[in-house]
């Protein structure tokens, strides 16, 4: 719950900002590095070998640069948005629903894609992505994609579900238990997003196009849907490593997850597994944002290229079980391996509904239920309304 109140004020901020104008300069050149770079990241994104000491991509880029790196972790978009709203930092690994407030609030700043070598390596698909490119311009650099996976406990499904129907509608499992109360949600308003998806194809004559692009009744059920699924919930998770010990140790045996929170889970040898159903996933294209006032550009700057080096996008991707944004790391990565691009989805890009900003002024219908509606209403779900 504390998690969406935030987004409430995260939402008005932004669009306080957005009144103002306050648009940033594009930097034109680079400087004497600053010594720092102050980042806000999803959990995973940025390791220095202090979980694992294989996967460190932080310590030489210190070492290479003088700059020191910080990280605050975010568990949501809205935290994120919110972050970077309060200041005090350089970048942020922003999704589809938290990048274009960003940009509409004026918090980040015109990326220089000519200050970064590597840039001509990223992904074709990505390079002009509509959540980091307005109006020809870029204000972020693709870091890492991917779907937003259903995992499950290996002892209580024998084979993978093939709905998301196990964390939406009451049922009994395969183990012959009911499901009540061993579920969770993700506790961000994007879920409704994850509703709407289920309904395109269990209520089709709702008519739905885009799970980010609702009319009032396509809303409404997804609600309605949503008031069903909190009766089954145990949990509204947003941080990965309570989600994690959730599954270890409260019971919880489906959800909706991010590969992260399989690949550690698994790796502790946990009876953790994970699939897209047969409704397909919505997903998230995260790109790294400069804040409109960062006081260490340079720095920042220098991790932009750093965070496309084949080796740190190959690297980060095994770790995070996501899809590179530089399809070179896919070849010749000794953690990755020559298969891991294709297991982790590299050519479902297409299937991919990736997290977006719901706005009032949609492309499928005209008109649509807005985020600041979302968030709201999101919030009675959670409390029982």
């Amino acid at each position: 719950m504390k998690s969406v109140l935030k987004s409430c004020t995260a939402l008005a901020v932004v669009l306080s900002f957005a009144s103002q104008g306050m648009a940033a300069e594009m930097l034109p050149a680079l400087g004497e590095p600053e010594g720092q770079v102050d980042i806000v990241a999803w959990p995973g994104y940025i390791e220095r070998g202090e979980t694992d000491e294989n996967f460190d991509w932080v310590t030489d880029f210190e070492t290479a640069t003088g700059c020191t790196v910080n990280v605050k972790t975010a568990n949501t978009s809205d935290e994120m948005v919110a972050l970077m709203n309060e200041g005090g930092f350089d970048l942020v690994t922003a999704s589809g629903d938290a990048s274009l407030r960003l940009i509409a609030g004026d918090r980040v700043q015109p990326i220089n894609v000519d200050l970064i070598p590597s840039w001509s390596t990223v992904d074709e698909r990505l390079q002009n992505a509509p959540w980091h490119t307005v109006k020809g311009i870029h204000y972020g650099v693709p870091y890492q994609w991917g779907p937003n996976v259903l995992m499950y406990n290996t002892e209580v499904f024998a084979e993978a579900p093939t709905s998301w129907n196990v964390v939406f509608e009451e049922m009994d499992l395969p183990d012959g238990k009911s499901n009540v109360g061993r579920v969770q949600a993700y506790d961000g308003p994007i879920h409704i997003a994850d509703a709407a998806n289920y309904l395109m194809t269990h209520q089709p004559e709702l008519g739905i196009k885009s799970p980010y692009e609702l009319n009032a009744d396509q809303y409404k059920a997804a609600l309605d849907l949503l008031r069903g699924q909190r009766k089954l919930v145990s949990r509204y998770w947003h941080d990965a490593f309570i989600q994690m010990d959730d599954f270890k140790n409260e019971g919880v045996v489906a959800s909706g997850s991010w590969p992260f929170q399989v690949n550690i889970l698994k790796s502790e040898d946990m009876p953790i597994a994970s699939t897209i159903p047969e409704e397909g996933a919505t997903g998230w294209a995260d790109s790294t944002m400069m804040h409109a006032n960062a006081a260490h550009p340079t720095c920042a700057y220098k991790w932009l290229e750093h965070s496309l080096s084949p080796k740190v996008q190959g690297d980060l991707a095994a770790w995070f079980g996501s899809v590179p944004s530089v399809p070179a790391a896919c070849t010749g990565n000794e953690l990755l391996t020559d298969a891991g691009c294709e297991t982790n989805g590299f050519e479902d890009f297409a299937k991919i509904k990736f997290w977006q900003t719901p706005v009032s002024a949609c492309e499928s219908q005209g008109e649509c239920i807005p985020y600041y509606r979302w968030v709201s209403d999101y919030i009675g779900v959670i409390g029982g309304r």
